[in-house]
Parts: C-alpha cells; structure tokens; sequence
C-alpha cells in the first residue's frame, strides 16, 4: 500500500521517471520495507536526497565536492548560475567580436581602393620627381594595433564617441611622396563604446609632412587634417555586401579631400 501511494504522490507530482543508481539499491529496498510497515520517513529523506542530487547535476554543480566543502544548497545553485552567465556572456562576446572580421576586409578592400587610386595619380606626379608609394597594414595579427592612437581620438571627436583600444583596431597607412611633400593617408577601424558593443567605426585622417630635402628621412612639419566629416558605421551584424558600395563611396570622397589638400601644397 505504502509503495502504490508513493508511487501515486511522485506521479502527480511530476517527478518519475526516478532513477536509482546502483549504489543506493540496498538502502533503496531497505527504505521500501520499513514504508511498508508504515514508517515513510527513511523512503521520503531518500526520494529528497536524490531530487536535490538531480536538481544539482542539471545545474553542473559537483555533488561530491559541494557536499565535501559543505556548501549550502543555495550557495551551489548560485555559483552554478553565475558559471552560466558567464557562459552565456563570453558567447555573446564572441558573436559580436564577428564584426573584427568585417573589419579585416574593409582594411583589405581599402588597400586595393586607395593604391588604384595612388597609381592614378603617380604617372602625372612623375612630372614633378621621382614618386615613392608605400602601405602598411595594422592590426594585432602586425603587431602595430597601437599606431596612430592619438590621432584616431582627434578623428574620432567629431562623432563624440569613445574609442575603445581594448578591443581590436585596424587601420591602413597609405604613403605617396614627391620632392619633399609626403601624403600620409590612414583609415582607421576601431570599437567605440567603453563597453563591448560590436559597433565599430571608420575614419580617415591625414599627415601632410614636409621635408628638407627629398633624400631626408625625418619630416620637419606634419599637418594633421581630417578627412571624413562622418565616421562609416559597422556593426556585428553588418554584412559586407550590404555595406561594400556605400563604403566604396565613403572611402572616395575622404580620399578625394586628402589628395585635393595634398595638391594644394605641390
């Protein structure tokens, strides 16, 4: 009688299917012969045992070690979760830093925007003297993530946003030089925002360095000049495709402004 109504009572309350592992079968069939007598207290501690052992194994929580530690059932259930949001947090991050990704291949299709651009302007240059063209890619994977920080700040203010160095920047420099007038182009990719946000943005900014003489390898003046009165948004969720024509546009006109100032002083 004692087993069919506890079998009953776990029924309705939801909780069988309950398994009993190879370990507790003695004192399992023990309990099941005192509750048959009447005496339900052994069976009822033994069916709790086991639910709080379940309820901790789904929470990822060590029985043996939570009971060693002598832990408190809410102290398990509380170091479990903060595990799990954890868990939860750093996939998040990693869903967002996809948009470093993106940034790559903006970096990339900017060196092949800005060198077809640089070539173009080299065979009426060479009437000048003899013109020099370089780029350097930055990134982490260069080891020069930290170049230009402060000038990325001041290109940054126009947008009023915070620029976070603590996650991942790019950036293309893109040189050409005749005589003693050299253009430093740069196109920056960074995160903004003091918290991870998966927002980046793009500027672009000029150097216009002048030298004593051409063979000289230190300028003795450099004019910092922005050349995007907007920053070019990406976010996680920005897919190149959607965004490569009106990048390409973007890029255009903030090129066009740095070689129209770099004219201006030949």
């Amino acid at each position: 009688m004692a087993r069919a109504l506890t079998s009953y009572i776990l029924l309705k309350a939801g909780l069988l299917p309950l398994v009993v592992d190879r370990d507790l079968r003695s004192e399992y069939l023990d309990s099941l012969e005192i509750a048959d007598s009447g005496e339900l207290t052994f069976l009822a501690e033994l069916f709790a045992r086991l639910e709080r052992n379940a309820i901790l194994q789904a929470l990822s929580v060590d029985v043996d070690s939570e009971a060693r530690h002598e832990q408190s059932l809410t102290t398990a259930v509380i170091d479990s979760l903060v595990a799990k949001f954890e868990r939860r947090r750093e996939k998040k991050h990693q869903e967002i830093r996809e948009v470093n990704v993106l940034a790559r291949a903006l970096r990339h299709l900017t060196r092949n925007l800005v060198e077809d651009a640089f070539n173009d302007l080299k065979a009426p240059m060479q009437s000048i003297g003899e013109v020099g063209i370089r780029f350097i890619e930055g990134g982490p994977e260069f080891g020069n993530a930290h170049w230009y920080k402060h000038d990325v700040i001041r290109s940054s203010e126009a947008s009023g946003k915070f620029v976070n160095f603590n996650e991942e920047h790019v950036f293309l420099k893109s040189s050409i030089k005749v005589e003693r007038e050299r253009l430093v182009f740069v196109v920056s990719i960074h995160h903004v925002g003091r918290e991870l946000s998966g927002i980046m943005e793009v500027t672009a900014f000029t150097r216009l360095e002048s030298y004593e003489d051409s063979d000289d390898r230190q300028s003795v003046s450099a004019e910092f000049s922005q050349c995007s009165l907007d920053p070019f948004v990406i976010t996680w969720k920005t897919k190149e495709q959607d965004v490569s024509q009106s990048y390409r546009r973007w890029l255009d006109a903030a090129l066009a402004v740095a070689i129209k100032d770099y004219g201006d002083r030949l």
